[in-house]
C-alpha cells in the first residue's frame, strides 16, 4: 500500500503541471515536528513563524537561555523568568502569550480526535491567534494532509510567479488552483515552499 506521501505525489503530478515538474526535481524535507501544540504555538507567537521554518531562531535562543528543550505550561514560568522577560516583544504579543497560556492551563482537547475544522475553530478562539498560525500548526505540528493557506506571504509570491497570477484577486486564484490538489493540499504547499528555498540557495 502506498504511503500518504506517495499517493500525494501521484495525485498532485496528475492534476498540476507546475507541481509535476517540482515533484520530479525535489525531495520534500522531513518535518521534525515537536508534535506539541503549546510549544509550536508559542514559537509562532514569539517568532512570527513556526520555529522549524524560521531563519531568525529567536525562539531557539530563548529556549537555550532557559535550558528548556520542550516548552510546556508546567515549565513556562522558568522560560518566562530566565528568557522571555529579557526579550522586547510588543504588548499585543504578550497579550497573546497570556491568552495561550490560559487556554492550555485548562484541559486541552485531544487534538488527534478533532478534524481540521474543529482544530481551526478551537485554536482560532484564542485571542491573537490568526488563521495563518492555525494553518501552520495543522500542517507542521499535527501533520494534516489537506491544508492550504492563501495568507502566507511567501506562498503568494511563489504562486504569482510560477502560475502567472495577478495581484488583483490573487488569493482567490490561489485557492482555485489548490482545489485540484485536494485531498493533499498540504503537500502541494510544501513543494512550492521547498522549491523556493532551493532557488534561494542557488543565488
Amino acid at each position: 500500500m502506498p504511503s500518504v506521501h506517495q499517493a500525494a505525489d501521484r495525485h498532485l503530478a496528475s492534476q498540476d503541471t507546475v507541481l509535476r515538474d517540482l515533484i520530479a526535481q525535489l525531495e520534500l524535507p522531513e518535518i521534525h515536528s515537536s508534535r506539541n501544540l503549546f510549544h509550536d504555538l508559542m514559537s509562532c507567537v514569539i517568532e512570527q513563524q513556526i520555529h522549524y521554518r524560521s531563519s531568525k531562531q529567536q525562539f531557539a535562543k530563548l529556549l537555550l537561555a532557559a535550558d528548556i528543550q520542550l516548552l510546556t505550561p508546567d515549565n513556562f514560568e522558568v522560560f518566562e523568568e530566565k528568557a522571555l522577560l529579557r526579550t522586547k516583544l510588543s504588548v499585543r504579543k504578550y497579550e497573546t502569550i497570556a491568552a495561550v497560556l490560559e487556554f492550555f492551563h485548562d484541559d486541552a482537547p485531544d487534538w488527534a480526535q478533532m478534524d481540521d475544522t474543529e482544530v481551526s475553530k478551537t485554536l482560532g478562539g484564542i485571542r491573537g491567534v490568526g488563521r495563518w498560525t492555525v494553518d501552520m500548526l495543522l500542517i507542521y505540528t499535527l501533520g494534516r494532509a489537506d491544508v492550504f493557506t492563501a495568507d502566507d506571504y511567501h506562498l503568494q509570491q511563489i504562486m504569482s510567479g510560477l502560475y502567472g497570477l495577478e495581484q488583483q484577486g490573487l488569493k482567490a486564484a490561489m485557492k482555485s488552483i489548490a482545489e485540484g490538489w485536494k485531498p493533499y493540499r498540504s503537500f502541494g504547499l510544501r513543494y512550492l515552499l521547498t522549491w523556493n528555498e532551493a532557488e534561494k540557495r542557488k543565488q
